[in-house]
């Protein structure tokens, strides 16, 4: 029989319990490591636990309490990797998130149930944005109430092939949204109770969905490579195609004519298109400007479209700073108007509730004002801190609502006092936003009674485990205090054994 040190036989020595958390969260998967003292006393109470009873434990959830004016990030589906809880904005600078965004182990709560379903549809029929990330994740914001609310589907997880590509209103009352993912497939969402009614596959092309809309009970859609298809409701099958033109970045619908589209992109001029007939021909393509002084082309990349409401002109912004005005009306085929903002891309633009003007983002956190009148800049916007993705403003209100790469939704307010109004950390990089229309924000109640909480737990190893509080301090004994309360003899003085030796 093997024996060791001390005559105790290897067999019966009982094994040392497995870390938890050994190459989780940062740590490496081999080799000797030495967890400070904060990770160390966080992970005691888990001690003998089994790693595959952890991995099925339900996720942490938010505090019950979170510090005045924070918001409050819930979720409406239990899953581990996406979860997220209570933040009052951005990390802290400097630190490193992990790619799922989970929470830390020494700092996450003990998990809580998640609302009902009651009250998730009680919440998100009053949300003032929604936002489309890249994980996938439909977010509900109420800026009145401070909370933030993650929808996914029914037991699902958050997947980056469901990446969000597009939004668009399902219907004028808004109570509907269409969804574009990454992997073709177009999720209608319900304002009103909350969750996802049904989702469809819309194959054809390649690329990501760049533009979605909504006419006469049919889907329009339209992909990168130039694919743009009518969808009739409940069927499988288009009923129209056409070839746009390769490289596409942005399909726009005219609010005045839902018929009418119009598209561009990378190398691929702005074309305006009728639904409604059989040609597969554009009825209005524009033309490129003339050579610099330089006598060399100009490079066409038109990253954003708009229709100017009642007229037929359309303002676009492009990928080499450009704000150019077309009139399809006017036998011109060449723009009507050019200003040049910045150096940088331009990302996204949106038009301003009185449709004189339009807001411009790029792709270094700029945000401008540009007046269409007279092709000047009105005002800049601060703030932003990575690539502009997603612009809107109210339609009556000077409410400017945009998102972006640095996963934080701002909301600005263009007209005296000018400025940013509100600001909420998302967690996820942001790629697309819907701004609701409705007009009576000010007569919401600004403090509600918060969401209720079940303190139910379905876990019996959760509730044996004892919290620890994470970045408590050990108390510190005076020096020369011993644990049982007695006083150590001081250095340097007189020792009990010289008396032996007198």
């Amino acid at each position: 029989m093997e024996q060791r040190a001390g005559g105790i036989p290897a067999s019966a020595r009982p094994s040392a319990p497995e870390d938890p958390w050994s190459g989780g969260w940062g740590q490496p998967l081999s080799g000797p490591r030495r967890p400070n003292r904060t990770h160390q006393r966080s992970r005691l109470s888990l001690r003998g636990a089994a790693p595959a009873a952890l991995s099925s434990l339900p996720p942490r959830g938010a505090p019950s309490a979170p510090a005045p004016g924070t918001f409050l990030t819930r979720t409406a589906a239990s899953y581990p990797d996406g979860f997220e809880g209570a933040s009052g904005g951005p990390g802290r600078r400097g630190r490193k998130r992990c790619s799922g965004d989970r929470p830390s182990p020494s700092s996450a709560p003990l998990p809580r149930k998640l609302p009902s379903g009651s009250v998730m549809a009680a919440s998100a029929c009053w949300n003032h944005v929604w936002v489309g990330s890249e994980t996938g994740i439909l977010k509900g914001v109420n800026l009145v109430r401070k909370q933030a609310v993650n929808f996914t589907e029914a037991g699902g997880r958050p997947r980056r092939e469901e990446e969000v590509n597009a939004l668009c209103w399902a219907d004028a009352a808004e109570s509907q949204i269409l969804i574009g993912c990454a992997n073709g497939t177009v999720k209608s969402f319900s304002t009103e109770e909350g969750k996802f009614l049904s989702s469809r596959r819309c194959p054809g092309g390649e690329g990501a969905f760049r533009g979605l809309a909504q006419h006469d009970g049919c889907l329009i859609t339209c992909v990168e490579s130039g694919i743009l298809r009518v969808w009739p409701e409940e069927s499988s099958a288009h009923i129209k195609e056409l070839n746009v033109g390769p490289s596409v970045c942005r399909m726009c619908q005219d609010p005045d004519r839902p018929y009418i589209v119009a598209t561009g992109g990378k190398e691929n001029s702005l074309k305006v298109w009728d639904l409604q007939t059989s040609s597969q021909e554009p009825i209005f393509g524009a033309k490129n400007v003339r050579n610099d002084w330089l006598n060399l082309r100009v490079p066409i990349w038109d990253q954003d479209i708009h229709f100017l409401p009642g007229s037929q002109k359309i303002v676009t912004c492009t990928g080499h700073h450009q704000v150019r005005v077309y009139d399809p009306a006017s036998p011109q085929r060449r723009p009507v108007l050019e200003t040049i903002y910045g150096e940088y891309p331009l990302m996204a633009m949106t038009l301003t509730p009185g449709g004189n003007s339009v807001v411009v983002g790029n792709t270094h956190g700029q945000l401008a004002e540009i007046d269409l009148r007279q092709g000047r800049l009105v005002c800049c916007l601060k703030g932003l801190a990575g690539s502009v993705r997603g612009l809107q403003c109210h339609p009556t209100q000077p409410i400017l609502a945009s998102c972006g790469l640095d996963r934080v939704l701002r909301v600005h307010r263009l007209r005296e006092p000018r400025g940013l109004e509100h600001k909420v950390y998302l967690k996820s990089r942001l790629n697309c936003l819907l701004l609701s229309g409705r007009d009576n924000w000010e007569d919401e109640a600004r403090d509600p009674a918060p969401v209720p909480y079940e303190e139910t737990e379905t876990d019996e190893l959760w509730d044996s485990l004892v919290p620890v509080v994470a970045g408590a301090k050990r108390k510190q004994r005076p020096l020369g205090v011993q644990p049982g309360g007695k006083k150590q003899q001081a250095l340097g003085g007189p020792s009990p054994l010289s008396s032996l030796f007198k």
